[in-house]
């Protein structure tokens, strides 16, 4: 099964792609709409290594600005497992829908997960 991910940081990443899923993922150009980025800093060295960076950026909900630009990816069922395992725990997986209309599922702050 293929699912759609709203990425707006390094799941867009060429290196950070190969290494989850041993290839790179097209991506189409996508927003979301109510929601701003954050930071956050990175502690676990397998995700830093992957990334190369110690701080990602995170969505929280809320804010009144332009909306969150990125991209969605189509991951298979293994590469979505995949993703769940490379986020640490400050994100969690939830159903989202896009700019286009399109519903994906997105990594937000976890403390903004419900409503």
């Amino acid at each position: 099964m293929t699912h759609r991910v709203f990425s707006y940081g390094t799941l867009r990443l060429p290196e950070v792609q190969r290494a989850l899923y041993a290839r790179e993922v097209p991506t189409v150009a996508d927003e979301l709409p109510g929601y701003t980025l954050e930071w956050v800093r990175i502690t676990d060295p397998d995700v830093i290594e992957k990334s190369g960076l110690d701080r990602h950026p995170i969505l929280r909900r809320g804010g009144g600005g332009p909306a969150v630009l990125g991209a969605y990816l189509e991951p298979t069922d293994d590469d979505l497992a995949a993703t769940d395992d490379y986020e640490v725990d400050d994100y969690v997986r939830v159903l989202v829908t896009l700019g286009s209309g399109v519903s994906a599922w997105a990594y937000v702050a976890s403390a903004d997960a419900h409503p």
